[in-house]
């Protein structure tokens, strides 16, 4: 976070030192300890927080988005249902074959003729 080197620290320490002298030191360092790990805990159970409501507000978004899928699929369901009922309701012949084969399609392309004998040259 901070961009403080061990020449920095140094530094501190030694001006700690000169202003509190070597008996407040010891307590005053306990102190600041206790401090920085108050404010650390705060900030992991603040960033906690925020990762809680944010995948809360994810699931919701995800249990909305599976609600509009569930009726888009009910609607579509119903749409092929009522499709089937008015196509089930026309005559079978005006439904195209669904082989994909075509009846002139094999009188179209006659096969070529095999020779029965093979050509010999003399």
């Amino acid at each position: 976070m901070f961009d403080i080197g061990f020449w920095e620290l140094g530094l501190i320490a030694v001006i700690a030192l000169v202003i509190l002298g070597p008996e407040r030191l010891p307590r005053a360092a306990r102190t600041a300890g206790l401090w920085l790990g108050r404010a650390r805990r705060m900030m992991a159970e603040v960033k906690a927080d925020i990762k809680r409501e944010v995948d809360a507000q994810e699931l919701a978004d995800m249990k909305k988005i599976g609600d509009e899928l569930k009726q888009t699929g009910s609607s579509l369901k119903e749409t092929t249902d009522s499709l089937n009922e008015v196509i089930g309701a026309e005559p079978k012949s005006s439904v195209p074959a669904a082989s994909g084969a075509t009846p002139s399609a094999g009188a179209a392309a006659p096969a070529a003729k095999q020779p029965d004998e093979p050509a010999t040259s003399s």
